[in-house]
């Protein structure tokens, strides 16, 4: 049986080690021939190293001494190759107890030892996996929430190294106020109730400090189902929050500047009016006239400071609209060199424009492109001490049209030009010399150019040598001129106009100038009433506030359309400017609309568009 069994090397060695039998399996596991082997001494089956260190005779030694030694370990066959043997040699004694020699069975276990061995390298590299990760706290509890191991992200995360924190409850890493609550407890139960537990919340450090986590807990069992303990991976989302909270905060002072926006144009509505009436009365005196003109140049100002503010809000919200078309470039400084003029006259700058021959022209809209300009002229003509130079230049570089507007002002400190064009940042001023404004200007030209496809770069050499900041707008071939006919004048205006508006001031004052400007005014101050007033006088045009109290605009327009039809031309007053804004008020009915604060200019523009329509 023993000289058949071809799984084991079962063989005999004498007291000295030579063999002395050899089997099937000996054969086969280790390559000799019984002829080749019997006589030899049975060293001749280790490695060198082995033999070296004579570890054969020590097996033999230990056998002799105690009846039998047991052995694992890398063991030779006859062509030279290694295979992984488990070993027992037991000792052989005749009647006497005399030793006469040793029984040796030996059984390859390669195989299994490779596939140890891949077990063992796998959970070494999830080992090393675990340990080496630093972003994430990655650790064991026991079914009962001690900590039964630690990874390096665990140290970086909480402050604990792992000889002070292992078996220790993982309720020390929660406020004492969620202890005292009970939540890590549900935790656990949670995770063992549904295989996992996820949550966000603040947790303790060693040091004390709290951080916002992200937390898994994952119940482990065994083969059997048997509940063996719990895996926790903690995140810190502590920047995350922060970044998000910050987000947040900007997406409401972003709201909060567009809501003050509109809510500062319902004043300057009535304040806008009584100054274009004060303009059209004759004036006694000097005073009163200076009085009424520096009214109305402070209200420009205030009125730009507030379409900044709304422009902020609409760029933000990707909700700005522009109105692009062929634009030639130079009547576009023109015009807004001549914007700035007068302030410009005031403290005796010099403005100067220099552009090419010929036409230059971009695509964009006309009045964002005069923003842009007139932004950077109203920069320049403020900062730069009286008596400055103000160059415009405007020149053609391959692709592009350039603008560049240059100072001998005050000059940008190198390390403020790399945020100079961030929100509600201002140049370097003290109090005493402060020039006002919001910090919002560079920061929407910014925006406006990148929108009409362009960059902006602000230039200095430094303090008190000026500065200087170039646009560039991608150049676009001249359009084909086309001829626009020709307005006939319209006939004297008596026309009468109904003006609505919940602001008594904004209603009374537009009446006074429309009656100023030769129309019949009369005015109505909810929808009630001047749905009343329509019915009763059926003016030619109504102004319509779209926020009235009792009535919506719009709903008050689809009422007069629905009984007057087309006969009464419609104007909504509003805050809101945008192309939402306009198509959602003329699906109502309105003919024309206008944003609060008006101009004169604006409304006689639109009911000369209206007088127009009513002729034909």
């Amino acid at each position: 049986m023993v000289g058949d069994v071809p799984d084991y090397a079962i063989f005999m060695l004498d007291p000295e080690g030579i063999v002395r039998t050899w089997n099937t399996g000996a054969q086969r596991i280790k390559g000799y021939l019984a002829d080749e082997i019997i006589g030899q001494h049975f060293s001749r089956f280790y490695p060198q190293e082995r033999i070296d260190a004579k570890w054969p005779d020590h097996e033999l030694r230990v056998a002799a001494e105690t009846g039998r030694f047991e052995d694992e370990g890398w063991r030779v066959r006859k062509d030279g190759t290694l295979f992984w043997a488990n070993v027992v040699i037991t000792r052989m004694l005749d009647d006497d107890g005399r030793l006469i020699g040793f029984s040796k069975i030996t059984r390859d276990l390669t195989t299994r030892r490779r596939h140890e061995e891949l077990i063992r390298l796998s959970e070494e590299r999830f080992r090393l996996l675990v340990e080496g990760v630093v972003d994430y706290a990655i650790f064991m509890l026991d079914p009962a929430g001690h900590i039964a191991s630690w990874n390096a992200g665990a140290e970086v995360t909480k402050g604990y190294r792992a000889d002070e924190i292992i078996g220790r409850h993982f309720s020390v890493f929660y406020p004492p106020e969620v202890v005292a609550a009970g939540w890590p407890e549900r935790e656990l139960e949670i995770a063992l109730e549904d295989g996992r537990c996820e949550d966000e919340g603040w947790r303790m450090r060693k040091d004390g400090t709290r951080f916002w986590a992200s937390v898994v807990i994952t119940a482990l069992h065994d083969e059997a189902g048997t509940h063996i303990g719990f895996a926790k991976v903690t995140r810190d989302l502590t920047d995350r929050r922060r970044v998000r909270a910050l987000e947040d905060e900007g997406k409401r002072v972003t709201t909060f500047l567009a809501m003050l926006g509109h809510e500062l144009r319902n004043p300057l509505a009535p304040i806008t009016n009584a100054v274009s009436l004060m303009q059209l009365e004759p004036m006694e005196t000097e005073r009163l006239r200076m009085c009424r003109d520096v009214i109305s140049r402070q209200l420009v100002q205030i009125t730009r400071l507030v379409d900044d503010l709304l422009d902020v809000g609409r760029i933000t919200a990707g909700k700005i609209h522009l109105d692009m078309k062929p634009v030639e470039i130079g009547a576009v400084l023109s015009a807004a060199i001549e914007g700035c003029e007068p302030e410009a006259r005031s403290r005796e700058h010099t403005v100067t424009l220099e552009r090419p021959g010929g036409q230059t022209w971009v695509s964009g809209d006309p009045a964002r492109l005069q923003q842009i300009v007139g932004n950077l002229l109203n920069n320049a003509v403020k900062f730069t001490d009286r008596g400055g130079r103000i160059q415009v230049v405007l020149r053609r570089n391959r692709a592009f049209a350039e603008i560049a507007i240059k100072d001998n002002g005050p000059g940008i400190a190198p390390w403020r030009l790399q945020d100079i064009f961030n929100l509600f940042v201002q140049g370097e001023q003290d109090l005493a010399h402060s020039q006002g404004g919001l910090g919002l200007g560079l920061s929407l030209v910014q925006q406006m150019v990148a929108l009409h496809g362009g960059d902006v770069a602000a230039y200095s050499a430094g303090i008190d040598k000026g500065s200087e900041f170039v646009v560039r707008i991608p150049l676009i071939e001249a359009p084909v001129p086309t001829t626009a006919p020709e307005l006939e004048s319209l006939a004297p205006r008596a026309h009468s106009v109904l003006v609505v508006d919940d602001n008594r001031d904004a209603a009374d004052t537009m009446a006074a100038l429309l009656d100023r400007l030769g129309y019949r005014a009369r005015t109505a101050y909810d929808g009630a009433s001047a749905l009343a007033e329509v019915r009763a006088s059926q003016p030619d045009f109504a102004f319509l506030d779209i926020g009235l109290p009792d009535m919506d605009g719009r709903a008050l327009a689809k009422s007069i359309r629905e009984e007057f039809g087309e006969k009464i031309g419609l104007i909504a007053l509003t805050g809101y400017g945008q192309e939402q804004d306009r198509d959602s008020t003329h699906a109502a009915g309105f003919r024309e609309h206008l944003t609060k604060p008006l101009t004169i200019e604006g409304l006689s523009a639109a009911l000369g568009r209206l007088e127009a329509q009513k002729a034909d």
